[in-house]
């Protein structure tokens, strides 16, 4: 008797159908273009400028965050600056952003740069990752933000907009899901316009497909959206917890 053929699932089974894909991109990227946020962040493509402001931005409110992004830059502007810096002076530039681990790990990944690569941040996803405190939100965020690379975030904003337009089913908080959203994160990313694309996606979740009060009624997405009208007694919870101060972390992951 010949034995039967077990066919696993493909890996891409639960993922957008290109044409879905091509929409999505194209109604976000339009929506980008007219509502975008202006931040200061997103006028330089200097790697550690970025690094700077995606460690600042984690568990920390945008408002709060411009003025020390800019005295902090002020003070320290660039690695081989911080990386001489004392820890203590460090600390106290950082206050009132609080969760102090942040600036002692922004700290040692100058002085890290400095050693391995004379005080520049790689381009390279394997290497950045190497780097203690930059988790795989950071490494796609610099990558896609800095170096224009085609690269996924994956944070709390991005999630819940993942997985109230393409919701699958299951447990929103499990490895699984996780996993599912950043093999769906990476296949909605265009080839061009990265930056535009990954920035899009955390000002919809920041601005639109809000937690406690989405505007469903202005989204972009809301003709494709399969939560739309949103439900929020029912609605799941963000796959991903908020960003913080780890190795592991969007959106906006990364630590």
């Amino acid at each position: 008797m010949t034995p039967r053929t077990v066919r696993r699932p493909s890996a891409t089974a639960d993922l957008p159908l290109p044409a879905a894909r091509r929409r999505f991109r194209r109604l976000l990227l339009g929506w980008y273009g007219r509502h975008g946020r202006d931040l200061p962040w997103r006028r330089t493509d200097d790697p550690y400028h970025i690094l700077v402001s995606e460690i600042m931005l984690q568990q920390t409110q945008v408002d709060r965050v411009l003025p020390k992004y800019h005295e902090w830059l002020e003070k320290y502007p660039s690695l081989d600056s911080l990386a001489r810096a004392p820890e203590a002076d460090v600390v106290r530039t950082w206050y009132p952003l609080g969760y102090n681990i942040r600036p002692r790990r922004l700290h040692a990944i100058a002085r890290e740069s400095v050693e391995r690569f004379g005080g520049e941040l790689p381009s390279d996803a394997e290497t950045l990752r190497s780097f203690k405190g930059i988790g795989d939100y950071t490494v796609g965020a610099i990558r896609s933000f800095a170096f224009r690379q085609r690269a996924a975030i994956l944070d709390t904003n991005v999630a819940r907009v993942l997985l109230r337009v393409f919701p699958g089913g299951g447990d929103p908080r499990s490895h699984a899901t996780k996993k599912r959203l950043w093999r769906m994160s990476e296949a909605l990313v265009p080839r061009r316009h990265v930056f535009d694309f990954n920035q899009a996606l955390m000002d919809l979740g920041a601005m639109v497909c809000s937690a406690r009060r989405p505007r469903c009624l202005l989204c972009p997405l809301n003709r494709m959206c399969a939560s739309y009208p949103l439900d929020l007694e029912r609605a799941a919870p963000p796959a991903v917890p908020a960003r913080r101060p780890t190795a592991r972390s969007r959106r906006t992951t990364a630590s």
